[in-house]
């Protein structure tokens, strides 16, 4: 089915990806990859472990060798091959998307797009990695500063953002001249294998891109952590796994970047554009099915116009289309799986026993044999309830009332997570104030669509550590030397 599909075939892969070579795992195993729209198995794909990851390793550590003769343009330019190539795949890579994780077509689309744009910034920033001349303590001696890759990386990446999350990976990585082996979520395989055969045809030599598919998430993690040869370990998931992998990297003193666990507020405050309030909460919240980690957990509305926001986002909400992603009428597909329908249930339930009222869905009807849930809007949410605490990843959106900045500040800062918040005011003196105030490590104002290449994407507290894309993005690959010239 998948194959009628597409336009090139070819980028629909199944097996692992090592050293340039399509395998199999050693024992033959396989895994089932599922439709969340249908329920329905779409392809098996070879299930790789420790054994492979750490063979992976090996060879990724020896190609570096290869890719370090390189040029900064000459992998420039192999890098900006790669990202037309991704271009020119996009609607295959955007089907191939839908049907594995479940967003509509637009959205998958459209994060092709972005993905590839973090492979277009990094072909350029890979010419400029550059050093420091210092001043000299004694007149026959000169001290430089030269900026070299730190090694092998070891990258895991999540199925909602199943292109974007590795390129922003791997094209840092390799503009650095650092090789990666790429542990992709066992929900979402397909995308990386079809962006890792784009980079083969690229000409990114063997070896230097890497992919491991295969649920055994644990053995295969414990290899990229553990291995002595890994230099870096990136993971973009939950926080509880986040901290995991940091203390096994801990073991081999190990850099690590992580971006974690999300609690995104929105603050909405009296003097508000609202329409532009309404608007930007609402992709906020729904973009993904509510599946994103900068999405809109917690929507923060001051009294005073508590119920005019509540009544005009509710009226928007009751206008979506739940259904499959490759469906023109659809303006929301489906959860990963049944269990994030059922957590997603619990934390609706849990506000509503505890004084929430519904104004919009509620519930996984609408939609059958997949993993629906219709977008929700639940009023007078309060500090009480899970839901003001726990990150929902899902289509839910809570309102909760304050009164005054104070309040607004405290309640939005009342929480472990510190990754995406987000204000509407007219008042720029406010809107100084709050970003300022705000334990975010990104602040929108009066904008909720934050992201792109060229800003450095992370956050702060038990968000994470480290940042992606941007101009900064390229330093967590670089390892600084000191080399001291004498005898001048």
């Amino acid at each position: 089915m998948i194959e009628q599909m597409l336009s090139d075939t070819s980028l629909l892969k199944t097996q692992g990806f090592i050293n340039g070579q399509w395998v199999s795992a050693e024992n033959g195993a396989e895994f089932d990859v599922v439709n969340p729209a249908s329920n329905e198995v779409i392809a098996r794909v070879a299930d790789l472990g420790g054994k492979e990851t750490k063979q992976a390793i090996e060879l990724a550590h020896d190609a570096m060798a290869v890719w370090s003769k390189k040029t900064p343009k000459e992998k420039s330019a192999v890098l900006r091959k790669w990202f037309d190539l991704v271009m020119e795949n996009k609607d295959d890579l955007a089907k191939i998307m839908t049907l594995e994780q479940g967003k509509i077509f637009a959205e998958a689309r459209g994060e092709v797009i972005y993905g590839a744009s973090y492979i277009e910034w990094f072909a350029e920033e890979a010419k400029r990695i550059y050093g420091d001349v210092l001043p000299s303590t004694s007149t026959d001696r000169r001290s430089l500063v030269i900026k070299q890759p730190i090694g092998v990386v070891g990258a895991i990446t999540p199925w909602n953002f199943p292109v974007a999350m590795i390129t922003r990976k791997v094209a840092p990585a390799l503009a650095a001249g650092c090789s990666i082996v790429l542990k992709p979520a066992a929900e979402t395989p397909l995308s990386a294998l079809a962006l890792a055969e784009l980079a083969q045809r690229a000409g990114i030599p063997s070896g230097m891109f890497n992919v491991v598919p295969g649920v055994a998430a644990a053995e295969i993690g414990e290899q990229l952590t553990g291995h002595s040869l890994v230099k870096k370990v990136t993971f973009t998931g939950s926080t509880r796994v986040g901290k995991i992998l940091m203390a096994q990297a801990a073991q081999t003193v190990k850099r690590t970047s992580m971006e974690l666990g999300g609690n995104a507020p929105v603050l909405v405050f009296d003097d508000a554009d609202m329409d532009k309030a309404v608007e930007g909460a609402l992709a906020a919240k729904f973009r993904n099915a509510g599946q994103t980690c900068i999405c809109a957990n917690r929507i923060l509305v001051q009294s005073g116009v508590y119920e005019e926001f509540v009544s005009k986002y509710t009226e928007k909400v009751q206008a979506f289309v739940v259904g499959n992603g490759l469906a023109e009428k659809s303006t929301m597909g489906p959860l990963i799986t049944r269990i994030a329908v059922e957590n997603v249930s619990s934390l609706v339930e849990d506000a509503l026993s505890k004084g929430a009222k519904l104004t919009a869905g509620g519930d996984n009807s609408g939609a059958e044999g997949g993993y629906f849930f219709q977008p929700t809007v639940i009023r007078d949410a309060d500090q009480s309830m899970r839901i003001a605490k726990e990150e929902v990843f899902g289509p839910v959106a809570p309102i909760f009332r304050f009164d005054t900045e104070e309040e607004a500040v405290a309640m939005a800062n009342d929480t472990e997570f510190g990754l995406a918040a987000y204000l509407f005011t007219k008042d720029q003196s406010r809107s100084w104030r709050i970003s300022e105030r705000l334990d975010y490590g990104m602040v929108g104002v009066n904008e909720t669509a934050i992201s792109s290449e060229v800003i450095p994407f992370g956050g702060v507290k038990e968000s994470g550590q480290g940042r992606e894309g941007s101009k900064y993005g390229l330093e967590d690959y670089l390892e600084m030397k000191y080399v001291c010239l004498g005898d001048i």
